[in-house]
Order: C-alpha cells, then sequence, then structure tokens
C-alpha cells in the first residue's frame, strides 16, 4: 500500500493490481493536489477503508481474488462512497452491471489521465450536490401505495413494514420516479437523474433495473400497475407520493 502525504481536494483509494497504472494514476492525482492511496486487491481494500476516510474509490473490474463486481457490490452494501470502475473496452455487459451494483462511473481503459481527472471531479460535485439537496430541501422520507422510501437512510419498506433489499441502481431510480410521480421520464432522463450524465448507448441498462425493481415492487410483474411502460416515451411512475405518512382508516 502507498499513501499519499499531501492534502487537497479529497482523498482517493485506487484498487488495482496493474502496478503501472496504480503508479500513473497516483502520480497524477498527487500533482492535482488529491490525497491517493493505492492497494492491489480486496483485502488491502478494505483495509485501507477502514483505516483512512475515504472521498472516492477507483476499482478495477479484474483483480486477483475478488472481482471488482463483487467489492463493488459490497462495498455499496454498506457505505455510499462514490465509485468510478476501470473496465476494458469489450466488457460492455460488465459495465452495465457494474451501474446496477451500485458504481457511480465507468471509465475504460486505456484512457487519458485527464479524463479520469474529470470524472472524479463531476462524480465528487454530483455527490456533494445531493448530499446539500438531501439535507436541506429534498424530503427524507416519500409514501407511495403503502410503501414507505426513506431517501436520508437509504432504506425502503413494504406495506407490511419489512425492509426491501434494492441495489444502489434501484434504490436511485426509485427515489426518481418517487420524486417525479405521473410523468413519463425517458431513457436518457432517467440515466441523467440517477447518474449525473449521459450514458449514451448503455440507456437498455434502466431498462434492466426497472425490470428488477418491478419484481421487487409489483403485484404481477407481467402487468405492472407503478411502473409504466409509455410507447415511444419510456417510462411514468403512476402512483401518487406524499411526503407525510398517510393516517389510519
Amino acid at each position: 500500500m502507498s499513501t499519499a502525504k499531501t492534502k487537497g481536494p479529497g482523498h482517493i483509494l485506487v484498487v488495482d493490481d496493474d502496478r503501472e497504472i496504480c503508479t500513473l494514476i497516483g502520480k497524477f492525482l498527487k500533482k492535482r493536489d488529491y490525497r491517493v492511496t493505492l492497494v492491489g486487491n480486496g483485502h488491502e481494500m478494505r483495509r485501507a477503508l477502514g483505516e483512512w476516510s475515504i472521498d472516492l474509490v477507483i476499482l478495477d473490474l479484474m483483480l486477483p481474488g475478488e472481482d471488482g463486481l463483487q467489492l463493488c457490490r459490497d462495498l455499496r452494501a454498506r457505505s455510499t462512497i462514490p465509485i468510478i470502475m476501470l473496465t476494458v473496452m469489450s466488457e460492455e455487459t460488465d459495465r452495465i452491471i457494474g451501474l446496477e451494483m451500485g458504481a457511480d462511473d465507468y471509465l475504460a481503459k486505456p484512457f487519458n489521465p485527464r479524463e479520469l481527472l474529470a470524472r472524479i471531479k463531476a462524480v465528487l460535485r454530483r455527490v456533494k450536490t445531493n448530499a446539500d439537496a438531501t439535507s436541506q430541501t429534498r424530503p427524507r422520507t416519500l409514501y407511495f401505495s403503502g410503501w414507505r422510501l426513506e431517501i436520508g437512510r437509504r432504506q425502503f419498506f413494504s406495506p407490511n413494514g419489512l425492509l426491501v433489499d434494492l441495489s444502489g441502481g434501484e434504490f436511485d431510480l426509485l427515489v426518481v420516479f418517487a420524486e417525479h410521480p405521473q410523468q413519463v421520464l425517458t431513457r436518457e432522463q432517467l440515466l441523467d437523474l440517477t447518474h449525473g450524465r449521459s450514458q449514451g448507448a448503455f440507456d437498455r441498462s434502466i431498462d434492466m433495473q426497472i425490470s428488477r425493481l418491478r419484481r421487487k415492487i409489483e403485484i404481477s410483474h407481467s402487468a405492472p400497475e407503478l411502473i409504466m411502460t409509455v410507447r415511444g416515451g419510456g417510462y411514468s411512475f403512476t402512483s401518487n407520493v406524499s411526503q407525510h405518512e398517510p393516517s389510519d382508516p
């Protein structure tokens, strides 16, 4: 493990077993005043997360032992630290899965360090903006059709009070729907609202997330009533949404 000593705009944890790439990223980011910790596998990643206050994780998909997808899923299950995944150009399916597991962005190898820096700044800026919105103006709990969505705690409860297990991507998508009820949202809008950017060829990842989300909140996945498909348009969340818990009849 190698840790930069400089103070700066954030502490970045790089998880990649390619020493050359780690060195390249580390030197580049340190020159931009970031603090950087470099590790080569999941075990070292967990140790670094336990020792340091990390602002963002750059996580390689292909790692010895636990791969990046597994590490992304495990990290997202217990933390909201933003994640940028590094992938190879041909692994489109893995990039989509990574986004669904809660990665905030991806970058294909080989990449320009300046593009990585731009992604880091964009993700950190978006995280700060979302945090400010949540603490200042965004309602922390939304109610619809008996369900309870606790945005601040990132928890979702069924009408009978059971905690529903949602991936990071599914939760973010549900928040977008609940904050835009009875509106038609295109795939591009959903991608932009959930990830803060356009993902072009990966718009079908939204379809996959919606399919999985429907299985968890719809009575019938084949005949959905909450998340409706709008032909030629996108999707619409049909339920009424309230910031106040409905009173018992």
